[in-house]
């Protein structure tokens, strides 16, 4: 059977790209959703979902709300893809750029494109819920005058002719995206143990002196490179944080004999997930 994954957003957006290239060469079904909170509730309903969850962006920096709701959730990380965001102006076939007088994107998208548009006044900018909802929306409604800012995927997903590619400004612009699995399927899903090298944590702290400090002491003397540190403030607890964390190692033996040494250190601990890290950034 395809592995059936749940997607934040519909057909053709970054997230349906970036599963497919992971499970690439095996085809795949994907479960759109609205909203992020919706995958979860999707993924707590069905235990044979995978999903596929943005968690980090090179320029928008870390997804917090996304962080979050990984936490309260049931689910395991299980592997991650790092992708880079280039986005293109596609329109109905047999158009030009000066015959455009509107461009519909998702906010970040527009945000991201700001200087090829500022040399486009003619297009006044509306801003939609989906990159991939805008190039649907518009072949689905033979929108002429109109444009999306949207991936190479979707224009071609919807059958829209591309006028402009790579529009983005920031040429280095790349999303983190994290597989996510019930944790009764991480035996048969995630690598073997020898080849796991990286993971996922988070936790509180006792509110003393040093506390953090003491933690990466250990972490470091178990050779142990933190990839990613994010805190979040607790909310409730003034000054109190959760640390959300992500470690690569060499060892898996050190790397659970270093779990071993911070966790009496520790309050509220969870590990997330223990996967093989994406070091390719294509």
């Amino acid at each position: 059977m395809k592995p059936k994954v749940t997607i934040q957003g519909v057909a053709g957006c970054y997230h349906d790209a970036a599963a497919r290239a992971f499970f690439a060469p095996q085809d795949i079904d994907t479960v759109p959703c609205e909203t992020f909170p919706a995958m979860f509730e999707a993924l707590d309903s069905d235990a044979s979902l995978l999903g596929i969850l943005a968690i980090e962006n090179t320029i928008a920096g870390a997804l917090l709300q996304n962080h979050e709701l990984l936490r309260k959730s049931n689910m395991s990380i299980v592997g991650e893809h790092k992708m880079r965001i280039s986005h293109v102006l596609a329109a109905v076939p047999g158009q030009k750029i000066d015959e455009l007088t509107e461009v519909n994107s998702h906010p970040m998208a527009l945000m991201q494109c700001e200087q090829f548009l500022r040399k486009h006044p003619n297009m006044r900018i509306v801003e939609k819920l989906d990159t991939a909802g805008s190039a649907h929306d518009i072949a689905a409604g033979n929108l002429t005058g109109h444009a999306a800012v949207c991936g190479e995927y979707a224009a071609n997903l919807y059958g829209l002719e591309i006028l402009e590619k790579g529009i983005e400004t920031n040429k280095r612009n790349f999303t983190r995206f994290l597989i996510l699995s019930d944790p009764l399927l991480v035996p048969e899903l995630r690598p073997r143990e020898e080849e796991l090298d990286k993971a996922s944590i988070v936790f509180t702290l006792p509110h003393t002196q040093g506390a953090l400090s003491k933690v990466l002491t250990i972490l470091t003397f178990y050779d142990m490179n933190l990839s990613k540190i994010q805190s979040m403030p607790i909310i409730g607890r003034e000054w109190e944080y959760r640390f959300y964390v992500d470690l690569t190692f060499s060892s898996f033996v050190r790397y659970r004999q270093a779990l071993d040494a911070i966790r009496p250190l520790l309050n509220d601990f969870k590990v997330l997930g223990e996967y093989k890290e994406c070091k390719n950034e294509i």
